[in-house]
């Protein structure tokens, strides 16, 4: 990832406009396993990391995943250098998108929040969701694209 950034309440995202449309380049958005993978030096979540990065894609991170992740911050080296790349966004988990979250449990009939803000940020980002349980998003989302982990 290599550069790091300070957080501020800026978005990085940057849309380019073309003939006066909004386009977004597609994200990658990341689950909790997508860190415990990363965090364990999963080779094949590094490849895709590696891969994302090459096509000059951002990595999007719900905030309530990085919740389910962090656990001893400081023997979390890899994983807090790559929150921190300036590749990477960290998404907060507002009251706004919180409501999102519950009225699609309740649409879906799951109760997974986080899962569900993983949804909604792989939506709003018109990306790839890299995840240990790809069945879990599919409930919420049939027509979501999900890398297993």
């Amino acid at each position: 990832m290599g550069k790091t950034r300070a957080r501020s309440k800026t978005p990085l995202r940057t849309p380019l406009r073309t003939q006066g449309v909004t386009l977004r380049t597609p994200g990658v958005t990341l689950d909790t396993g997508a860190l415990i993978a990363l965090e364990k030096g999963d080779r094949r979540m590094i490849a895709l990391l590696q891969q994302t990065l090459k096509m000059k894609r951002r990595f999007h991170v719900p905030a309530g995943v990085v919740g389910q992740v962090w656990r001893h911050g400081n023997r979390q080296v890899t994983l807090a250098r790559f929150l921190r790349s300036v590749e990477v966004e960290v998404e907060p988990l507002d009251e706004q998108l919180a409501r999102a979250c519950g009225e699609l449990c309740g649409a879906s009939g799951t109760s997974d929040v986080i899962d569900a803000s993983v949804v909604i940020s792989a939506r709003a980002h018109g990306g790839v969701i890299i995840s240990s349980d790809p069945d879990d998003l599919a409930q919420l989302d049939p027509r979501a694209q999900v890398e297993r982990i």
